[in-house]
């Protein structure tokens, strides 16, 4: 019995453009917070609050440590967001750290990414490279079994 049409060479083409997929979101974010850590504006800010957030039932691990930032702009506006996966050690509440942001919108751009920071960056990498290696490969397997190579 069959599950999908065209058996194996379907289901490497299909997880080969899903992890594509994934991969590209993450690329679409490194280079967000790159061209961020270039040519934002900077600002001095402090890791306002640390808590703990409920991943809900099923997860392997329920509970996650979510950092909030806040800083002001130069316009005097005063921002908070949460950044992703802020470093290894995390930071304790009260800690200053260097915010690049974009002027334009600085809620949804807002990133700590930089010296002392470097998890923004290196998690989109780490999700870009796997995935993506794991994708062409996928999508090279599938190529194959066509007879395309």
């Amino acid at each position: 019995m069959q599950i999908l049409p065209g058996g194996t060479a379907t289901f490497l083409l299909l997880l080969g453009l899903l992890l594509g997929a994934f991969a590209l979101r993450s690329a679409l974010r490194l280079n967000r917070v790159l061209r961020l850590v270039r040519h934002g504006e900077r600002a001095e800010g402090r890791c306002s609050d640390r808590r703990t957030v409920d991943r809900g039932p099923g997860s392997e691990r329920a509970y996650a440590t979510e950092y909030v930032f806040a800083f002001r702009t130069r316009e005097g506006r005063d921002i908070e967001f949460t950044d992703h996966a802020p470093g290894p050690f995390g930071f304790e509440v009260g800690a200053p750290v260097r915010v690049s942001y974009d002027p334009a919108d600085p809620a949804r751009s807002a990133t700590v990414a930089g010296p002392g920071a470097w998890g923004p960056v290196l998690m989109p990498a780490a999700f870009t490279l796997v995935p993506g290696a794991f994708a062409v490969g996928l999508l090279l397997g599938f190529a194959a079994m066509r007879g395309w190579l």
